[in-house]
């Protein structure tokens, strides 16, 4: 019966468009090979290319439709389509008699690469974002996933209906959203979201708003489609990576070349082909289309309009639409994925209408070279705080693509998915996973505390976390306590803080904890927040220290590119070995510490959203730079101390179109005056004082040297330089792309006064401390293999004790 009833439900309420679509293909009527961007038009000015494959989709109003069909080189032919048919048509093109032959296509093509020369060299005085100080614009943009962009739904009663079959016959996603932008050459470009709203969610994911779909300019080194990147038809490598051959002209108020590009190269990195209208007297971009055919079948279109009085031609809307292609590959939303190959490749035609994603974009309100007051330090993208509750007036104010009624009725129909799927709760869950938490219900539990294991406390188990917003939007409260097995003592931490500035995310916080830390440690209070679901070090580690600390803090973003944290702390400090400092004549074991401490990550090439919600880093820009000063005080609450520490690290990271990475990390450390040992500096050592290789075998660090033994070095001077290389991610099955990654670390330094620490042993670093070794990540669910060696002025007489093999742990939800 309910079977029966879904049918009689989905054929009352689905019906065909009026629109006609023709799907065809266009070849060489001698050879039947395929015949890539040949215009097809009809007598009302609807307009096509077919494809890298000679395919083609033209949309009409209604029939007879008499196409033109034209190619260079070939005989234009006509024909009328009388009634609709299910079957693709195809036609054949004949070449003209006065047809190049293969010596003038080499001819046409040295003419094609003189042109693209020229139009690169010619760039920057067509590139708007180069040739005008300023500008400013309005958008609309519609961004939907969808699976058959021709159904129209006429209700909203969900109850009868299968959630599978609604994600089959309506949007799984739609948002829209209308954005201010201003640019300045100075400032570069700001986005302020006027209105944005998206299907199922009562307040936006505002994640989707960093999303990078496509890039918005085609004069830059990359072209971006969905943040991965492609060497950009004009780019400086471009006649290196692509194949370039004039296929018609344009006549219009302002002619036009018709370029093809096709890659020449590995499709890893030039992937993209299509043609781009040249305006012939600047040779500045008309109009472009691009594909890309592959995991993901993408089509991308950009036009210009000219304007005569800054003689430039400016963009006025872009479009993309993705379709599966021949593998699974995968697309990011929500900081989850989302799979496109379960359309079903196969089982479906070449019927154009089956777009997985399209985005659309409008631009209007164009305005060149006026004043624009954007400044420097502001974020990137800026939502504006009634953005999601703009009327339905207001949408219509600023709508330039015709909403459906389809995109309209799928706001209430995904509304009944995202609910029954408890899809909001999911995305909660995966992006509060990512940054160390597990959210149930006004508290969020810290996944780094139920379980780990040390040296010195054997299994460590514990419970902690803090409230969120559904606790207070204001204030928040967090704790934890912990019991290790093998010192069988508990330890715990309890705080809360208080929002003085939701804008500037500034929280003044006060808490105590009562706990062990590492000897030698020194972390940053910008980086606080770092998690990792299994900390390796932290297994072999048994040399810590007691503490007993009361502190209290200011968070504050100064703005979004600077992050500031201050704190003042006092600690009471026992010692859990035999260790004593030796100061001004007198033995301490315990002794009390006050420190004040300022921290500031700098981050001047990112790019940050900043929503009613807080400020998100959306894309990361390198170098990044960290930076830290510690006074500790003498004297104060009864403090036995007085000494300085400063460390400065700074990381590069270089990513390249090939999928290689090479990742640079530098950091310095230097402390002077009375300084304890729990007080200095370490390398981040991960070797455990073990016997053989294989008793050492444990699990690599992300930035450890992992032959460097514990406890083997302290330093009141400290630096370190580690190089990572990751070649491109070998695809041996859908399941299985290991990354092989190449490691040297180095480190040099001093300590004064090393008899001054007693009751333990170690050594300088005054000469270069030397490693190398590689590493194959993501073999089997998150897990690789490292092996490293040392070598220089502080290798070992045993070969053995020189190397170090691993696992590696890599895992990101």
């Amino acid at each position: 019966m309910r079977n029966k009833l879904f049918c009689l439900l989905l054929f009352s309420q689905f019906v065909l468009l009026s629109q006609v679509n023709i799907t065809g293909i266009v070849i060489d009527a001698s050879s039947s090979q395929p015949l890539p961007f040949a215009s097809i038009t009809t007598e009302v000015s609807s307009y096509a290319l077919t494809s890298v494959n000679g395919e083609f989709t033209i949309r009409c109003e209604n029939h007879p439709v008499h196409l033109t069909i034209s190619y260079l080189g070939y005989e234009t032919k006509k024909l009328t389509i009388q009634s609709k048919s299910a079957d693709k048509i195809e036609i054949r093109l004949h070449p003209k008699e006065e047809n190049l032959s293969t010596v003038k296509i080499a001819v046409a093509e040295n003419i094609a690469s003189k042109v693209i020369k020229k139009a690169i060299r010619r760039k920057n005085q067509n590139n708007p974002k180069k040739a005008l100080k300023s500008f400013s614009y309005s958008s609309y943009n519609k961004f939907k996933i969808t699976e058959d962009n021709q159904a129209t739904i006429e209700t909203q009663d969900t109850t009868n209906v299968e959630i599978e079959q609604l994600l089959n016959k309506s949007h799984s996603f739609l948002s829209e959203k209308v954005s201010q932008h201003q640019y300045t050459r100075k400032s570069k470009g700001k986005e302020t979201v006027l209105a944005t709203r998206m299907t199922g969610f009562e307040e936006p994911i505002y994640n989707v708003l960093g999303i990078k779909i496509q890039s918005n300019s085609l004069y830059e080194e990359d072209y971006t489609i969905f943040n991965e990147k492609y060497i950009g038809p004009l780019s400086n490598r471009a006649l290196k990576n692509y194949y370039y051959k004039i296929l018609d002209t344009v006549q219009s108020k302002r002619p036009s070349l018709v370029v093809l590009f096709q890659p020449r190269k590995s499709k890893k990195i030039a992937s993209l082909e299509g043609v781009l209208y040249l305006d012939i007297e600047t040779l500045a971009i008309q109009k472009a289309i691009l594909e890309l055919r592959g995991e993901l079948d993408v089509m991308a279109t950009h036009n210009f309009k000219y304007f005569d009085s800054q003689n430039s031609w400016f963009p006025i809307d872009q479009e993309i639409s993705i379709r599966p292609g021949k593998g699974r590959q995968k697309v990011s939303l929500f900081g989850g994925r989302i799979s496109v190959g379960r359309l079903g490749n196969d089982k479906r035609s070449f019927t154009g209408n089956n777009d997985f994603l399209l985005s659309k974009t409008d631009l209007f309100d164009i305005r060149l070279n006026d004043r624009q007051n954007v400044k420097l330090q502001d974020a990137s993208i800026k939502v504006d705080p009634e953005a999601n509750n703009r009327s339905e007036e207001y949408w219509n104010k600023y709508r330039t693509s015709g909403i459906t009624e389809k995109d309209i009725n799928s706001f209430p129909i995904v509304d009944s998915i995202v609910k029954a799927q408890n899809i909001e709760r999911r995305i909660d869950v995966i992006q509060s996973f990512n940054i160390g938490y597990y959210p149930v219900g006004f508290f969020d539990f810290d996944l780094t505390y139920p379980i780990k294991y040390n040296n010195f406390e054997g299994l460590r188990l514990g419970l902690g976390g803090l409230t969120n917003k559904k606790f207070s939007k204001r204030f928040r409260l967090e704790g934890y306590a912990v019991y290790g097995f093998r010192d069988k003592k508990s330890k715990f931490g309890i705080g809360g803080g208080v929002l003085l500035n939701k804008n500037s995310s500034s929280w003044l916080n006060l808490n105590y904890t009562d706990d062990l830390k590492e000897v030698g440690s020194f972390l940053y209070l910008t980086d606080r927040r770092v998690y990792s679901l299994f900390e390796p070090r932290l297994v072999n580690i048994d040399f810590y220290y007691k503490h007993r600390t009361w502190r209290t803090s200011l968070q504050h973003q100064i703005f979004p590119r600077l992050l500031s944290e201050t704190e003042f702390s006092v600690s009471n400090i026992d010692q859990t070995g035999g260790y004593q400092f030796l100061n001004n004549g007198n033995l301490f074991s315990s002794y009390k510490t006050a420190e004040a401490t300022i921290a500031l990550r700098w981050s001047p090439f990112s790019k940050f959203l900043k929503t009613p919600n807080g400020i998100k880093e959306i894309h990361d820009g390198y170098p990044k730079v960290t930076a830290q000063y510690t006074q500790g005080i003498k004297g104060i609450f009864d403090s036995d101390f007085t000494y300085g520490k400063i460390g400065v690290k700074a990381q590069y990271v270089i990513t390249r179109i090939n999928q290689s990475r090479t990742s640079v990390l530098f950091e310095a450390d230097l402390a002077t005056g009375d300084v304890p040992l729990t007080h200095l500096y370490h390398a981040f050592p991960n070797a455990p004082t073990k016997e053989t290789v294989l008793q050492r075998f444990s699990v690599a660090g992300r930035r450890t040297f992992e032959t460097m033994f514990f406890g083997e070095f302290f330093s009141d001077r400290l630096a370190t330089l580690q190089i990572n290389h990751r070649i491109r991610p070998l695809k041996i099955a859908n399941w299985l792309k290991p990354e092989l990654v190449f490691i040297t670390r180095y480190a040099i330094g001093d300590v004064s006064n090393p008899e001054n620490h007693q009751g333990v042993s170690f050594d300088s670093l005054q000469q270069i401390y030397q490693e190398s070794g590689f590493e194959i990540n993501k073999l089997f669910a998150g897990f690789g293999l490292s092996f490293a060696y040392r070598y220089g002025a502080y290798h070992l007489p045993r070969f053995e004790d020189n190397i170090s093999f691993k696992f590696t742990f890599y895992l990101k939800l």
